[in-house]
């Protein structure tokens, strides 16, 4: 699973979690899921299916309490593609330290938090073959 690192500049916090981000004005949830991937990453947003589940949120960023349920789509390449972030807004650009591709065992040995916590049994629910689109 692709994630991506970013450090809160207001709480100093470092964290992992997959790409993403915000609806624009307009936009579907999927439409947002393929712009957000394409933007942070470099990648086709095709590769992102109608295939989702809610995941309930709460967190802190940039020192804004978060309480959400966001769709979590899947995104399935035939190989690993090389990552190429080109379309981050400001505050990404001081945000972003990296990324990384990680299996959902190794998620749990990042010296980082990953977010949203429990992240590999989303990863789990999503990537089951016959389960029903949320």
């Amino acid at each position: 699973m692709l994630l991506m690192h970013w450090r809160d500049t207001v709480g100093g916090r470092t964290l992992w979690e997959p790409p993403g981000g915000g609806i624009d004005p307009g936009e579907t949830p999927l439409e947002a899921a393929r712009r957000e991937l394409t933007e942070e990453t470099g990648l086709p947003g095709e590769a992102v299916l109608d295939h989702w589940v809610a995941v309930h949120r709460e967190f802190d960023w940039r020192g804004v309490h978060y309480v959400t349920t966001e769709r979590f789509y899947l995104a399935r390449f035939e190989r690993r593609p090389e990552v190429a972030p080109g379309g981050f807004t400001p505050e990404e650009n001081d945000t972003y330290l990296g990324h990384g591709w990680f299996s959902p065992g190794e998620m749990g040995g990042l010296p980082d938090a990953v977010e949203p916590p429990g992240l590999p049994e989303v990863v789990a629910r999503i990537a089951r073959p016959g389960r029903p689109v949320s």
